[in-house]
């Protein structure tokens, strides 16, 4: 089996993109958490760093992925730990629904200034008015 373990939780991951529906799975699907592995594009795994990043929110990128919406494809935003580099990453087909949700809550809930910061670095947060879509994208439903 392909995979690793969560830095945060220690729970194994499968990585398998039949599974997850991702190419470089790098999240844990039960906390969302990540390790700060890549380095100039997904996959790479050429970062030295290596510390875990938490999930702070949740934006849209704008994407002509088939599996995006209008506003663009849903994103996990991940901050490192040691280093406060932020990366985007898709969500996965196994990601907790609840974990999901609960971000959205907290993106909701993000200090301004971090969000501002984020702004800056051309990252777009949800709202309150993309609920409606985040449900679209989680369930199939509104």
């Amino acid at each position: 089996v392909v995979g690793f373990t969560c830095v945060v939780c220690h729970l194994p991951i499968n990585s398998d993109p039949l599974l997850s529906g991702v190419n470089n799975r790098n999240h844990c699907p039960y906390c969302l958490s990540s390790r700060h592995v890549d380095l100039y594009q997904a996959g790479d795994r050429m970062n030295a760093c290596r510390a875990s990043m938490k999930a702070i929110g949740l934006a849209w990128k704008s994407s002509r992925n088939k599996y995006g919406t209008t506003n663009g494809e849903l994103m996990i935003v991940h901050l490192c730990d040691e280093c406060d580099a932020v990366s985007i990453n898709r969500i996965a087909a196994d990601d907790n629904l609840e974990k999901l949700e609960d971000l959205f809550e907290k993106t909701l809930r993000m200090e301004k200034s971090r969000k501002v910061k984020l702004w800056e670095y051309g990252i777009l947060l949800l709202e309150y008015h993309h609920q409606p879509e985040l449900k679209q994208c989680l369930f199939g439903k509104t």
